[in-house]
């Protein structure tokens, strides 16, 4: 069984992790490795671990032992749902998951700043997955001085797709499972 490795990027609140929960309802013998969860997980058990400054470091190395034990030692689809807004940190992932013989597909969410503005305001998710105090909407212009307008290029892996507007769901849901039966195009 070809096994496909599914990453979502894009800024918050753009549906990333509704997009991946809905993939996984979607396809069978897939798994959803949603970075947050890891998050919340350090914060409430092990706070007095998490940095002070800089990279949340053992919050990457948990994500990663979680991704690492998925691809080693299951036949999972992976669903990676955080935002792989670092281009280089994406690419070394995408990498790693071709050398497993994945099949790769990105899925960019592409919202405008005002959608994401007009979702953070709407939300009532909790901040306990970050480790300071800090708003969602502080972490968008975080993401966008950081990030401004980049997105991933069409060679970082076999498939990228995108959402500009919810009703792109379904459609991009539909080409992902069309790729996992083998009736997908490389991009």
């Amino acid at each position: 069984m070809e096994r496909l490795a599914v990453m979502t990027v894009g800024k918050t609140h753009s549906g990333k992790t509704t997009f991946a929960h809905m993939l996984a309802g979607e396809l069978p013998g897939s798994v959803v490795i949603d970075q947050d969860l890891q998050a919340k997980f350090l914060n409430k058990y092990y706070p007095q671990l998490l940095p002070k400054n800089g990279p949340n470091l053992i919050k990457n190395a948990l994500t990663r032992t979680v991704a690492e034990h998925a691809v080693e030692n299951t036949d999972c689809h992976l669903i990676i749902s955080n935002s792989n807004l670092s281009g280089e940190d994406r690419r070394t992932w995408l990498d790693y998951y071709k050398e497993k013989g994945f099949t790769t597909v990105l899925v960019f969410f592409n919202l405008s700043e005002d959608m994401l503005r007009l979702r953070i305001r709407r939300s009532t998710r909790s901040t306990n997955i970050f480790r300071v105090s800090l708003t969602f909407g502080d972490l968008l212009d975080r993401q966008l001085k950081a990030y401004p307008a980049t997105g991933p290029s069409a060679g970082e892996a076999d498939h990228l797709l995108t959402v500009h507007h919810g009703k792109d769901v379904e459609p991009v849901i539909g080409r992902i499972l069309d790729i996992s039966r083998g009736k997908g195009r490389r991009a």
